[in-house]
């Protein structure tokens, strides 16, 4: 066992999962960071911290994680139904459609790189994690046998690290500063996970206007470096 009672060939699997290498293009989206900047909304790191504060406690919270805990569950259920229904569910709560693209997009490279890695039914699942990258995050979680909390935890890191390296792109800041984000963050995750964990069905669902007018605002944004 690893640390804290971790099995140490999923934990190192996690790591593998939510690397900023891992071929999925994560690196490409901002999320409507991009025209947030633009639009001076984001102007520092604090302000910067903010934005992020408010997407993990609205988005992350309320909506991906819950959703992430229960396909994970239908993937180890072997229930392709139930699978099907949450990945709707997440679509459809995207407002966007650049927030859409992404979640497809990245589930496509995804499924293929799962399929890659010769994960068992990695092939069979391909149609449906092809359509969420949640989806083929969980899928990969219930493989290689990461608790939930534990991939849910690797979820929210994954995210975090990548849209702190965006704002740091972006602002610009130091890369000092955006490790700082990173450390003032890092409690309020496991906090947020547990939270999720007991949500129930009736609870899931987020409202982000702000997200929700960066990101269409990004679509016709004149100059860009980010896919969304």
């Amino acid at each position: 066992m690893g640390m804290a009672g971790i099995a140490t060939e999923p934990l190192l699997r996690l790591m593998q999962l939510v690397s900023p290498a891992l071929p999925v293009g994560g690196f490409a989206y901002s999320q409507g960071l991009e025209w947030a900047v633009e639009a001076g909304w984001i102007r520092t790191a604090g302000d910067l911290e903010a934005w992020l504060a408010d997407q993990l406690e609205i988005a992350l919270g309320r909506l991906d994680l819950p959703l992430l805990i229960r396909m994970q569950g239908a993937v180890e259920a072997g229930d392709a139904g139930a699978l099907a229904r949450w990945i709707d569910w997440l679509l459809a709560a995207r407002e966007t459609s650049e927030l859409r693209a992404e979640e497809v997009n990245r589930g496509r490279a995804l499924a293929d790189l799962l399929a890659a890695l010769d994960l068992p039914g990695a092939g069979d699942w391909r149609p449906l994690l092809a359509r969420s990258q949640a989806a083929g995050f969980a899928f990969a979680a219930a493989a290689w046998d990461i608790s939930p909390r534990t991939a849910a935890l690797g979820y929210v890191w994954a995210w975090l690290e990548n849209l702190v390296l965006a704002g740091v792109k972006l602002v610009p800041l130091g890369q000092t500063q955006g490790q700082r984000i990173l450390k003032g963050r890092i409690g309020a995750i496991p906090i947020l996970v547990d939270r999720a964990l007991d949500l129930g069905d009736q609870d899931i669902g987020a409202a982000s206007p702000a997200l929700a007018i960066a990101a269409g605002a990004h679509e016709t944004q004149y100059t860009r470096l980010f896919r969304s």
